[in-house]
């Protein structure tokens, strides 16, 4: 239930309306707009009647949310949300943010080779994973606080920011350490206690849509963490599973206008994981931004033949040098740019 303020309402007008709600033991989220305050009441199982806040003074009107989630819609939130990470740079505004490296953290050379690569060809913030769920067990999995370490170090040779994954709520502490944007997998995409973990450690999230998540199910995953009080997510459209061997996934480019149409959160997309195939990542990238998408998510790797994860799939530097030239066109066609490393002019 949403209860819209009249634009004049005071102060104590709006706090008699959270007192209100609290006394009727459910918990009132205050979202000041630029011309109204809206007050969200959360935990609402149907049994609220509306009229109680009608009649309060300061009340414009009351909305009932049908939908099963609530604060990631656009009914709870009328603008999009932005997030903002360190050195001013955002997702979810005009400037699509691409995020860059390999699927794994393997050495220090590696990770600062990718960091170099990636930095100078524009993308903004890098991405390695230092734990890696693994369809098998004994594929890698990663080199766990020693990669973290490393993208530590990645991040301080090359000013990008830094987005990994977190597997486990007591791994995620752990992560929030170091990630700029903690990472939630796609085969984590429902493991509801790490959600509510990294919904209470407040840094932005990076929530991948499961591997055969329909788009409420990943909507209502987000609606976990932003219970927690987290507002800054960041959706991710990375394929679900198909009937077609030709790729690894079945990319859905229309999860991305479908999204932006139910919800107020951005969301980015994995065209690497997409696809699966090299050949097929710089194409997919380039409709992906075309048909609105905050950002990409690319796997780049120095010398692919030689990762140890998802080398099929990874750009050789010059590749991913290449896909940013083309995005960027794309996204000046549509009226936005692609962001812009610090120290380089846009």
């Amino acid at each position: 239930m949403l209860i819209v303020m009249h634009a004049e309402a005071s102060e104590d007008q709006i706090r008699r309306v959270c007192d209100t709600i609290a006394e009727l033991g459910y918990t009132a989220r205050p979202m000041p707009g630029k011309q109204r305050t809206t007050v969200g009441l959360v935990g609402n199982d149907g049994r609220v009647d509306g009229s109680r806040f009608e009649a309060l003074p300061g009340v414009a009107e009351v909305i009932h949310v049908s939908k099963p989630y609530k604060q990631v819609s656009w009914e709870w939130r009328a603008e999009p949300t932005i997030v903002k990470l360190p050195g001013g740079l955002a997702i979810g505004g005009e400037s699509v943010v691409v995020m860059a490296g390999p699927c794994s953290v393997e050495s220090e050379s590696q990770i600062l080779a990718a960091a170099e690569a990636v930095r100078s060809a524009g993308a903004t913030v890098l991405r390695a994973g230092a734990f890696k769920p693994r369809s098998s067990p004994y594929s890698f999995q990663g080199l766990g606080g020693e990669g973290l370490r490393l993208l530590a170090l990645a991040r301080e040779r090359t000013g990008l920011l830094i987005v990994t994954e977190a597997m486990d709520p007591e791994g995620a502490d752990l992560v929030a350490e170091v990630a700029d944007i903690i990472q939630v997998g796609a085969r984590n995409m429902q493991n509801y206690s790490l959600l509510k973990k990294v919904g209470r450690l407040g840094k932005p999230v990076l929530l991948k849509r499961g591997l055969s998540a329909t788009i409420q199910e990943l909507l209502l995953s987000a609606e976990y963490i932003l219970a927690e009080g987290n507002p800054n997510v960041i959706l991710c459209e990375r394929g679900v599973r198909g009937f077609d061997s030709a790729t690894r996934n079945l990319f859905d480019l229309s999860a991305i206008p479908v999204v932006k149409s139910l919800s107020h959160l951005p969301i980015v997309a994995d065209p690497s994981h997409g696809t699966g195939h090299r050949e097929m990542v710089t194409p997919m990238a380039r409709a992906a931004v075309a048909a609105g998408a905050d950002g990409l998510l690319v796997e780049v790797h120095p010398a692919p033949d030689r990762a140890l994860s998802d080398g099929a799939q990874s750009l050789y530097p010059e590749q991913f040098a290449r896909l940013m030239k083309e995005t960027r066109l794309i996204a000046e066609a549509i009226g936005r740019r692609i962001a812009q490393p610090a120290g380089v002019p846009a």
